[in-house]
């Protein structure tokens, strides 16, 4: 009875915090409790739809909303103690609805899109490392921006991912409601997912501006957040190689 309650409580753990499995994936390395060295399944879970079918928006459906975003957003000047018939804000609600879905856009899209014919076979077993890689988020807390630079790692197993695709990757999981610690892990797992790689590394340093034009506004303040997944997690060696790489 002990050991069912706790492989319950693993699979909601795991399902929470990766959101997207297809089916069960073992992660070298990893498990639910963030233990080095332990491989483990993560299952998918019933409430979340997996990695390959995730969209929750499309096209149609910003047509369909982008008249109820901007009369909420006429709402919100009216509550601010502005005139919306002004000639400098006419326009300013339909504007603001069209960039939140433009910030946002990465609900419309699907990581199986990006990566389809993208995954080679290569005899490759070195580390693989595109960083700097530009990124614009939104806080979901606050709805003000995120942004930074994302360094993703990877020590393939037999298959390559184009490197653009890492990139496409930070896009399409960047652009939504998100908060940085979830992006990380986000990132990691995608890939994870897509290649079966003996391990990722993601770092993301990243200035997010409820922190500097309100509240405590800090002007200089970064959050750098990490997700180390199999030998990235489980050798110090290797986990060091790749921060070194990217503070170079």
């Amino acid at each position: 009875m002990e050991r069912s309650k706790q492989k319950q409580i693993n699979q909601n753990e795991n399902s929470a915090i990766n959101g997207h499995f297809d089916g069960r994936v073992k992660i070298p390395g990893w498990s639910a409790g963030g233990a080095a060295g332990t491989p483990s399944t993560a299952p998918s879970s019933s409430v979340m739809e997996s990695w390959r079918e995730e969209r929750t928006r499309s096209l149609e459906d910003n047509e369909m909303s982008l008249p109820s975003i901007a009369a909420a957003y006429t709402s919100i000047l009216r509550g601010l103690g502005e005139d919306p018939q002004r000639q400098g804000l006419l326009k300013t609600p339909w504007r603001a609805a069209t960039a939140m879905q433009f910030f946002t856009k990465g609900y419309q899209e699907k990581i199986i899109d990006v990566l389809n014919d993208a995954i080679f076979d290569e005899d490759h077993d070195e580390m693989v490392i595109v960083k700097d890689i530009d990124m614009f988020s939104m806080c979901e807390h606050h709805l003000v921006p995120i942004f930074g630079r994302v360094h993703i790692g990877y020590l393939p197993n037999k298959r390559v991912l184009g490197l653009s695709k890492l990139a496409r990757i930070v896009e399409i999981y960047s652009r939504r409601l998100q908060v940085q610690e979830r992006l990380t892990k986000q990132i990691a797992v995608a890939i994870t997912e897509a290649l079966q790689p003996a391990g990722v590394g993601v770092v993301i340093e990243a200035t997010h501006m409820c922190m500097v034009m309100r509240g405590v506004q800090k002007m200089n303040s970064k959050t750098v957040t990490s997700t180390m997944l199999g030998v990235f997690r489980e050798d110090p060696k290797t986990r060091d190689e790749f921060l070194t790489l990217i503070r170079s």
